[in-house]
């Protein structure tokens, strides 16, 4: 296992989408592990490194809400890009005001989590110049000062998060939750070993005490 860091991440909402929901938006009950790793990320990445989540402590209840969210019916068409880039005069953005839509969403309430991660190398990216001192010492200083490449949220924009360092793991808060809970099939990450066909990989979540241990999680596609 390389350098460790934990973090509290807390919000007033979030959603993790649940991939078989279609039109109308529902979160799962807690953060997925990709999501995780998006706010880790989101305060420090580079090629040369993969942040890698090892526990997830959910301190709140769980609790849900329903509310309605402007979304916009299209997406960005490829081939137009590609036309575009090649000198074709045509627009290239998507209308909001075209392709409004109000779609209802269930998402969660009040969460905050604690997040326990550690990074490894790639060996690939990992050059004369990267140290695993130096990346982990990097990522410290902008916790610590609250810096980040971009604004980390809670699975959608809408939903920021506040990032905290915990320097000790003796601080971790203790979760209200208590026993032991099956969570279910969830979302895990993406496999990128093939860049042309990356699949998402979903694991059987089960939280003890409100920790989920992911140090030894069987992922499937």
């Amino acid at each position: 296992m390389g350098y460790g860091i934990t973090v509290r991440v807390r919000g007033d909402y979030a959603l993790f989408t649940r991939p078989e929901m279609k039109a109308e938006r529902v979160s799962y009950d807690v953060i997925t592990p990709s999501a995780a790793r998006g706010i880790l990320e989101a305060v420090y990445w580079k090629p040369a490194i993969r942040w890698v989540i090892d526990k997830v402590h959910v301190l709140n209840e769980i609790r849900f809400t329903n509310i309605r969210r402007n979304e916009v019916s299209e997406k960005a068409s490829v081939h137009n890009a590609e036309q575009v880039m090649k000198g074709a005069q045509k627009p290239l953005y998507i209308s909001v005001v075209d392709n409004r839509q109000q779609r209802a969403a269930m998402v969660l309430k009040d969460v905050d989590y604690v997040i326990e991660a550690h990074f490894e190398k790639v060996e690939e990216k990992w050059g004369e110049r990267d140290s695993e001192e130096g990346h982990y010492n990097i990522a410290l200083r902008r916790l610590r000062q609250g810096q980040y490449f971009h604004a980390p949220c809670l699975g959608t924009r809408e939903f920021p998060a506040k990032v905290e360092i915990i320097e000790d793991k003796g601080d971790i808060p203790k979760s209200a939750l208590s026993g032991k809970r099956r969570v279910g099939w969830m979302l895990y990450d993406f496999d990128f070993s093939n860049l042309r066909d990356i699949r998402p990989t979903f694991f059987e979540a089960e939280m003890e005490d409100g920790i989920i241990d992911l140090t030894e999680v069987r992922v499937r596609q």
